[in-house]
């Protein structure tokens, strides 16, 4: 029997009235949940706010930062894509979720989809014994001999880089983000599995992270031609590929050879307990675990380096101070890398660094689930499955002194504001999930700084706006750090 529109026209308005009512459902069910939180009254159906989220992601969460500051408890709500969101705002509620990550509370995400994204067995999605296992033997790979090992890789890397951005500036003014994000992507590629990837694969692996990096601020339609199922697929891609390297890892380290990158020390580490009992991680797990890795460093690590550049140019004597420590430990024309003991004496440069990843937290929320219905106040139950976003940006510029100052000082040994409001410096995250390679973060972001201000002059190429905050997914300036560049040294080092 054909069915005809004289046959369905009779049960329209059924269907507009059951519509109708499932979409008055939903918005009674958001109104339940965000009770007298701030935020939007009234959300479009299914999608809610998620056109503003991507159309325009600094102004949709600097609207959720407004809402969440206006109420003392410090917490705002909206709707996206058929999810209840919470904001958090309060530095101690912020510690009160990091501190529950467990299956009975909350569930840390890392992305709202994260999930298919990123795979299920990731780091960042394990709990209690497991969790501390596998961070115990990933401790090795962050060991002063493991961080200088990277150190010597990381400044070659940095030079040639800045080789190549002088060259390109001879003309005019250039934005870094791009040129950065290459040059951390070749760095975390290089320190992570150095001889396991050939030029070809380097070639398919940075294609491939850029799917998942667009993807990333897509919507979650997970169909052919969509951005996010072109991420989702990348990804496997690219856990399958650090997988062969970690195959061909342990090949090496089993043969007796010293380890040359983050994945031999790994493997080294994994062969001398597998004699102790049989080791546990298949290779496309450590393949995961290797992304994570990957994504924990690339756009986090891409976005202070462009913040340093801006504060640098903005405080000169900053950047003279720097110049000057810099020039007690290292002389280019020596020749020589800047060695672990002497980053480690760099104090005034440490604090540079940590004082830009303070004012410009790169990950400026850390997104978890409610795995249950949670007590976050006295007057507040979170909604089991809301999605929680602890808003480390915001933490930043809590307790400290004139937090809207760039004022390294505050991280010198006479002030040590770092210990004195700890709980407010949240841009390496805290409780068990806490940021496992802080410190390779740290060194990365030094020696950078100590490089570049060392080896050229820069100046920023200023327009309106230019600096303000822009989503990519981490924060960047909104020009992409456009800047004029010049050699200053005579010549550049060898790094022998």
């Amino acid at each position: 029997m054909e069915l005809t529109w004289s046959m369905v026209t009779p049960y329209i308005p059924y269907i507009i009235s059951i519509l109708a009512l499932l979409l008055l459902l939903e918005q009674i069910s958001y109104l339940k949940k965000k009770r007298f939180l701030p935020g939007p009254t009234f959300v479009f159906p299914f999608i809610g706010n998620a056109i503003s989220l991507v159309t325009n992601p600094t102004k949709f969460w600097d609207l959720q930062s407004s809402h969440a500051k206006s109420t003392p408890l410090g917490i705002s709500a909206n709707y996206i894509i058929g999810r209840y969101i919470l904001y958090i705002y309060s530095s101690d509620l912020s510690h009160k979720i990091f501190a529950n990550v467990r299956p009975d509370a909350f569930h840390l995400v890392g992305h709202p989809f994260g999930k298919k994204l990123f795979g299920e067995h990731n780091l960042i999605y394990m709990f209690g014994q497991d969790h501390k296992d596998l961070r115990r033997r990933i401790a090795p790979n962050f060991t002063p001999r493991a961080l200088q090992t990277y150190t010597n890789i990381q400044q070659r890397i940095i030079l040639k880089h800045l080789v190549c951005w002088l060259k390109k500036s001879e003309n005019g003014s250039i934005p870094l983000r791009i040129l950065c994000r290459d040059m951390n992507l070749e760095t975390s590629q290089t320190v992570f599995v150095g001889p396991y990837l050939n030029e070809e694969s380097r070639k398919r692996f940075n294609t491939d992270y850029n799917f998942f990096n667009v993807g990333l601020m897509k919507l979650p339609i997970d169909f052919p031609g969509f951005a996010f199922r072109n991420a989702r697929l990348a990804v496997g891609r690219l856990i399958e590929t650090l997988a062969g390297c970690a195959e061909e890892s342990e090949k090496k380290m089993k043969s007796g050879e010293e380890p040359t990158c983050l994945i031999d020390f790994w493997m080294q580490e994994n062969l001398r307990e597998s004699s102790e009992k049989p080791f546990e991680y298949s290779f496309p797990e450590i393949g995961g675990h290797l992304f994570d890795f990957l994504f924990a460093s690339q756009d986090a690590s891409t976005s202070s380096l462009l913040w340093a550049v801006v504060f640098l140019d903005k405080h000169p004597r900053v950047l003279e101070r720097v110049r000057k420590e810099v020039a007690n430990y290292w002389v280019p024309e020596n020749d020589a890398v800047i060695t672990g003991e002497q980053l480690g004496e760099m104090k005034y440069t440490e604090a540079v660094a940590r004082e830009v990843v303070r004012i410009r937290a790169p990950a400026t929320m850390v997104p978890h689930i409610a795995g249950v219905d949670f007590p976050l106040t006295k007057d507040y139950v979170i909604p089991k499955g809301t999605i929680v976003f602890p808003s480390v940006f915001d933490s930043s510029f809590q307790g400290f002194t004139d937090p809207d100052r760039f004022e390294p000082d505050r991280f010198m040994e006479d002030r040590q504001e770092d210990r004195v409001y700890k709980k407010n410096f949240l841009a390496f995250g805290a409780g068990a999930h806490q940021c496992v390679g802080q410190r390779y973060a740290i060194n990365h972001l030094m020696l950078f700084i100590a490089m570049f201000a060392t080896l050229v002059d820069f100046k920023r190429d200023q327009t309106d706006g230019c600096d303000e905050i822009s989503y990519v997914p981490t924060i960047v300036p909104k020009d992409d750090c456009r800047v004029f560049l010049s050699q200053r040294c005579t010549r550049f080092p060898t790094l022998s």
